[in-house]
């Protein structure tokens, strides 16, 4: 993997160009810089979040942060993209490049994501290895010594402002608070097999959220009373659970193997437990928007842009599906259908460790084919190869909107969560989605968006 980044830096550092800061406009006539340099960062920051096992919500956290750090860092070059600054709870204005110097903003912004992400991540040293062979691409390519160093520390001022904008955001609060308590209480959520791991982030809906007002800004509908009286609602909602993954289509399994996106599955083999590791839902969309930005040619700010609107709206959606998670803390399938339907009952998807409702995935997903929608369109037909390299072979979608749908419902399939849920959750991510469309302006001359439904 590591091999390839570094042949693909090597290719691409030849389009490098230098940038004017003094009028903050490309130079016409110099090639446009090739947003694959943003990619193969995103990739690579992708595969150490796997190769860390970060969590789903701690995954869309890095993705938010180091996105704006890259589009702030270009922005200056494109006059008609506007700053995050004031839009995004906290954010204050960044450093400007200084006036009548040269840079080169395409390093200064993959410098400044690289950067964000190396110090948001554990593998410091995996985003170190490949952020300095991208530099030394850069220098290798002709940029004379003072541009490249003006650029190399402009992207780490941006990337500085950053990440004290992050450490505002209350996360290392939290690292400190309680963790989640297992009660007996009837419906209340339990640990899950086969390695029974403790409550993942019950405190996560208290971060600052990037465009919601806070983490309970957005509620779902209450969940369904805890009854397994077999007339009640949710005792029917169990027996679905437990029939469909009885009867499960080839189509459907594969549906729910292509989404799973489960960053750390336990295998248990007699007395020995391993792991496999996958890229989050998060990690997964990133994916999918540098597939659409491929197919639509986006320069390198669109690139940007596109990353940066998604990743606000993945993040958000976490903070507000997992404020609800611990407001309910309702129970998974497995757990009730063991308890009393079948105590042999598998699903098809290892459970992960936190409350049922409502749905992760629906939620961010929702949250995200709206972003993606609005960004490339409502019928950007796309073939998502995002899970090939995991395993799961590539998936043909007509729209954002339909990936998003499989997304959600493949999680009864997966037989992890009831369709209330699943329902919930993607109403849940399209407003968190439209109230990204509404609070966030990328372009000066963008008009108010209409809500999406």
């Amino acid at each position: 993997m590591r091999d390839r980044l570094v042949l693909m830096t090597v290719m691409l550092a030849g389009s490098v160009l230098g940038m004017e800061c003094a009028n903050a406009r490309h130079d016409s006539r110099a090639q446009p810089a090739d947003p694959e340099l943003l990619h193969g960062a995103m990739h690579q920051l992708t595969d150490v979040i796997a190769y860390d096992i970060l969590n789903p919500p701690q995954a869309g956290r890095v993705y938010a942060y180091a996105s704006i750090a890259a589009y702030e860092a270009l922005r200056p070059a494109y006059p008609a993209y506007r700053t995050l600054a004031g839009q995004l709870n906290g954010l204050t204005p960044l450093p400007a490049p200084a006036p009548d110097s040269q840079y080169d903003l395409p390093l200064a912004s993959v410098h400044a994501f690289m950067t964000v992400g190396r110090a948001l991540t554990f593998s410091r040293q995996r985003m170190d290895s490949l952020r300095s062979v991208m530099d030394e691409r850069f220098r290798r390519m002709g940029i004379p010594a003072p541009v490249f160093e003006r650029s190399i520390t402009y992207g780490d001022r941006v990337a500085q402002h950053i990440l004290a904008w992050a450490a505002q955001d209350h996360y290392l609060q939290t690292r400190g608070y309680p963790k989640y308590t297992v009660t007996t209480a009837p419906g209340r959520w339990v640990p899950t097999p086969p390695a029974y791991m403790d409550a993942v982030e019950p405190h996560w809906g208290e971060l600052r959220p990037f465009v919601m007002d806070s983490g309970s800004q957005i509620r779902p509908k209450p969940a369904l009373p805890f009854d397994l009286g077999k007339a009640s609602p949710y005792y029917r909602q169990v027996k679905e659970v437990l029939e469909t993954g009885r009867h499960l289509t080839d189509e459907q399994r594969a549906m729910a193997q292509f989404w799973d996106d489960n960053a750390f599955i336990m295998h248990v083999q007699g007395h020995a437990m391993f792991a496999t590791k996958k890229a989050t839902p998060g990690g997964h969309w990133m994916g999918i928007t540098a597939i659409a930005a491929r197919k639509a040619r986006a320069d390198l700010m669109q690139s940007a842009e596109a990353y940066t609107r998604t990743a606000i709206a993945v993040a958000d959606a976490f903070i507000s599906c997992w404020d609800e998670k611990y407001r309910s803390n309702r129970i998974r399938p497995e757990t009730v259908i063991n308890a009393s339907l079948d105590e042999r009952w598998e699903p098809l998807l290892q459970t992960p460790p936190f409350p049922e409702y409502p749905s992760g995935h629906s939620a961010l997903s929702a949250a995200a084919a709206l972003v993606l929608t609005d960004q490339f369109g409502a019928d950007f037909a796309f073939v998502d190869s995002t899970e090939v390299e995991y395993g799961p072979p590539a998936r043909a979608f007509t729209s954002f909107q339909q990936a998003a749908a499989e997304a959600a419902i493949s999680r009864l399939y997966g037989g992890i969560h009831y369709r209330q849920a699943i329902e919930e959750g993607a109403i849940e991510g399209r407003h968190v989605g439209e109230l990204v469309l509404r609070r966030v302006r990328t372009r000066a001359e963008a008009a108010t968006p209409a809500s999406v439904h």
